[in-house]
């Protein structure tokens, strides 16, 4: 008797864990494409030749579908149910990922990642969503977010090395092609372990498909990065640039009136009422503005202050990334004692303190001495991404997790593309000499001082939470 009623109870948790880790298979493929093509641009310039320009945009691609199509994602899968939006999302990865792999010019190859970002943007709300559903308890979701997160430090530390490792044995198609497996696996394990649980919430009729919010939306956020990621090359004031950024205020404006007046908006704006949901959203922002762009002007320092190969570079982010992925673990436990609210003021204050403490370091060209600052911001940065993630989570309803989780992504999207632009621009102009360093210098205070106002919003923006018993 003791023995069968137990039985049931040790089904479900396996199932929970094997559904998790679909969800953070998903994740892993999702950032591991954004680092691992980076160190494809000379093994593709071999093959295909083409502008600077691109191979640009076989990254940046990517990058625009997948910033512009997360809150459509969001919205659907609270819809239609965030499992059936995984599987399909997971599907056109795999199919787009073949296509790159077996791409045989480059127009070809920037098509597919342009596809392949859409069926990024439809798996990371979605898994999401559907660890949420999930883990209710809410100790129980506060560790299972930490090792989602934690995934994505893993694919964020390895995919450097990783990429360098599948482009020299077996050439830069691998790097698609291993998406393929991964994806079938997540399929498969999705389908046998997660609960289906519809897109409606028990007793709420089905939500309407808010056409004109989910157009704007794409068509705003689309605009943003076009503008941004073209700002870099061809400047602020080029016309290309100022029309994408007219489209984008215009899409946004358009949005908001569209979402006040709609009956069933996809993004219900009353959301942002709730302390936690719009402190968390801005600090996504400042939190990848600062990381993001910092990763890209020490690449940059790397290889033309202190002459490192690409793959000696990616190596030198190795203890941060690392300890990122640790701290992503550890935030789970912390979170249980001590509230979300705690660990986002101790974590961005951390990080901002590593930041401002490689002022010095950096002039010394010597690389240990920049380590321990990298340790001390990696293990800020990793407490903070699972702290936000369970506080904005902890803001809405279950019904509204997938648009919750889309409105997170997005803006973290947004706040790593601004931090590039904005920190390029510092340094963009620089030799590698004094002037260059004085730049990184001040991407550094700017990065620390968007830190040190994303600890101020926790502290008046997230609800003080008691430990749960």
């Amino acid at each position: 008797m003791s023995e069968s009623a137990h039985t049931p109870t040790r089904s479900s948790g396996l199932k929970r864990q094997l559904t998790l880790l679909a969800a953070c298979l998903g994740f892993v493929v999702v950032i591991l494409d954004v680092s691992v093509v980076n160190v494809a641009t000379d093994a593709l310039s071999e093959d295909f030749g083409g502008s600077l320009s691109g191979l640009e945009w076989v990254i940046n691609g990517y990058t625009l579908t997948f910033a512009a199509f997360l809150l459509t994602a969001g919205a659907m899968a609270d819809r239609f149910d965030p499992k059936r939006i995984f599987q399909v999302g997971f599907a056109l990865f795999a199919v787009t990922s073949f296509a790159c792999g077996a791409a045989d010019s480059l127009v070809a190859l920037v098509i597919a990642r342009i596809l392949q970002g859409v069926g990024a943007a439809m798996i990371v709300p979605s898994s999401l969503s559907i660890v949420n559903k999930t883990f209710p308890d809410p100790a129980e979701r506060t560790r299972a977010v930490s090792l989602w997160a934690a995934s994505g430090g893993l694919a964020l530390a390895l995919g450097p090395v990783v990429g360098g490792v599948l482009i020299s044995q077996f050439g830069w198609r691998s790097i698609f092609f291993v998406n393929v497996p991964i994806a079938a696996a997540g399929i498969w394990l999705t389908q046998t372990s997660a609960p289906r649980t519809g897109g409606a919430a028990a007793g709420r009729p089905a939500r309407s498909f808010d056409v004109p919010g989910q157009l704007l939306a794409i068509v705003g956020l689309g605009a943003l990065t076009a503008a941004v990621i073209e700002a870099n090359g061809l400047g602020w004031g080029a016309p290309l640039v100022v029309g994408c950024l007219v489209v984008f205020v215009l899409a946004l404006a358009g949005f908001i009136v569209v979402e006040r007046r709609s009956a069933d908006p996809m993004l219900p704006l009353a959301l942002f009422g709730r302390g936690a949901f719009s402190a968390t959203s801005l600090i996504g922002v400042l939190v990848n503005f600062s990381f993001y762009g910092l990763i890209f002007v020490y690449s940059l320092f790397f290889q033309k202050a202190w002459d490192y190969s690409p793959i000696v570079a990616g190596l030198a982010f190795l203890p941060m990334t690392a300890t990122i992925m640790i701290a992503n673990l550890a935030c789970g436990p912390l979170v249980k004692r001590f509230g979300s609210r705690a660990v986002l003021i101790s974590g961005s204050t951390l990080a901002a303190i590593g930041y401002l403490a490689m002022l010095p370091a950096v002039g010394s060209a010597s690389y240990p001495a920049l380590v321990a600052q990298f340790l001390v911001a990696g293990a800020g940065i990793g407490l903070v991404v699972p702290a936000m993630t369970n506080a904005m989570l902890s803001a809405v309803d279950p019904a509204n997790a997938g648009i919750a989780s889309g409105v997170l992504n997005a803006s973290r999207q947004v706040g790593g593309l601004i931090g590039v632009a904005v920190m390029g621009i510092l340094v963009g102009a620089a030799t590698p000499g004094d002037a260059f360093l004085s730049g990184l210098r001040a991407a550094l205070v700017l990065a620390a001082v968007a830190l040190a106002a994303a600890a101020v919003l926790s502290a008046a923006g997230v609800r003080r939470a008691a430990a749960p018993a």
